[in-house]
């Protein structure tokens, strides 16, 4: 089972029922939603968090020990779905364990689609995140905005975090996954995956998502420049993950891609 860090249970709820309206703890953070431009019938606005130094928050997948956000759009008018972009997260080793996720500021951009197209929309969140040092605190915000001509400032902030969100591999990709195993390293299992193009770095980063059994740890290269091997805890099968198909976010310098792969 993955670890969890201690929790301080004091959940704050901050309602914001006014567009645009920022909604701040006493301390920690600061969230509000934005308004970015309109294409295609695609409202994009924007989670933006602002967080302490020090505190980070957590991506969807958020290691051995961390709260993934929960977002809840059911109070929202004429909103046929809505579709968070995830940037590319770091991740970062402590006592406490792995964990992965965003310090300093990160934006979620959001892809809204109205049920009547034309017709006003009217977002309403509900989420749950956790903002965490030492401890972790679970979070609890209520905001809402009204679609709305953005500010330049609002819509080139969301624009730099699309920027930032993985890229599906195709074609033109600079580089991929080839082929992925699992072996035997010292005695404990691991995830070898081959690349194939070129791009990638030593420093190389990859997080694994598709089993709520194993943990994937960060990667290190072999002897050859283009394999790497992630170290997997909680695995006592290594049958149980050869079939399964894992979603895998990678991230070399300024590259950043996900893969769908097939372990062999």
């Amino acid at each position: 089972m993955m670890k969890r860090r201690q929790l301080l249970f004091a959940v704050m709820s901050l309602p914001a029922f006014c567009p645009g309206v920022r909604a701040e703890a006493a301390r920690h953070y600061e969230a509000r939603l934005i308004s970015g431009e309109t294409q295609n019938d695609i409202w994009r606005a924007g989670l933006d968090l602002t967080l302490d130094p020090g505190w980070k928050t957590y991506w969807r997948m958020p290691g051995d020990a961390g709260i993934p956000p929960q977002f809840d759009w059911s109070g929202s008018s004429n909103v046929k779905s809505v579709t968070v972009l995830w940037p590319a997260p770091t991740r970062f080793t402590d006592d406490g364990g792995e964990t992965v996720g965003y310090k300093g500021r990160v934006v979620f951009p959001l892809d809204v689609i109205a049920e009547e197209a034309g017709k006003p929309i009217a977002l309403k969140l509900a989420v749950f995140l956790g903002v965490c040092d030492v401890i972790c605190i679970p979070v609890s915000l209520e905001m809402s905005l009204a679609q709305a001509t953005p500010g330049p400032a609002d819509a080139s902030l969301i624009a730099a975090f699309v920027a930032r969100v993985p890229e599906k591999v195709n074609a033109q990709s600079r580089f991929h996954i080839a082929n992925a195993t699992i072996v035997d390293e010292d005695g404990k299992p691991a995830l070898a995956l081959s690349l194939g193009g070129e791009g990638f770095t030593k420093d190389f980063e990859v997080f694994v998502e598709g089993s709520d059994f194993a943990y994937f740890h960060a990667p290190h290269p072999t002897d050859d420049a283009a394999n790497f091997h992630l170290p997997i805890d909680g695995l006592k099968d290594p049958a149980k993950l050869r079939g399964r198909t894992l979603t895998l976010t990678m991230i070399s310098e300024d590259i950043r891609l996900e893969q769908d792969v097939v372990v062999d």
